[in-house]
C-alpha cells in the first residue's frame, strides 16, 4: 500500500505514544512469532516492532520480511524500532484507523 507523506505523518503522530507490541530477538522470526505478528496487526492495524538483532543489515532484512509476509507498510524506522501499518478491511469502517486524504 502506498501512503502519501501526509498519511505517514498522521500515522507517525498516532504511533508516537505506542509501546512495542512485537519484539524480535536473536532467535529471529519463528512461526509462533509470525502468527502473533499477524494477529496483532489484524487487531491494531498500526503497531511498533522492536528488532534486537546483531547488526543493521540483519535488522533491515527482518523488517523487510515482516513487511513482505504481513503485507504491511513501513511508516517509520528509528534505530531498532519500526512502525508498521496494514489496514484491516474486515473491520467495520467506523472501527478502522482514519487516514487523511492524499
Amino acid at each position: 500500500m502506498d501512503l502519501s507523506e501526509r498519511q505517514k505523518k498522521h500515522l507517525r503522530g498516532l504511533g508516537h505514544q505506542l509501546k512495542p507490541l512485537i519484539m524480535v530477538g536473536d532467535a529471529g522470526l519463528s512461526d509462533s512469532l509470525m502468527a502473533e505478528y499477524e494477529a496483532t496487526l489484524d487487531h491494531h492495524e498500526l503497531i511498533k516492532v522492536r528488532v534486537r538483532v546483531g547488526d543493521r543489515d540483519a535488522r533491515d532484512a527482518i523488517i523487510d520480511t515482516l513487511c513482505d509476509k504481513g503485507r504491511a507498510t513501513l511508516v517509520q524506522r528509528i534505530g531498532n524500532m519500526a512502525l508498521l501499518y496494514r489496514p484491516n478491511l474486515s473491520k467495520k469502517p467506523d472501527k478502522r484507523l482514519k487516514l487523511p486524504l492524499r
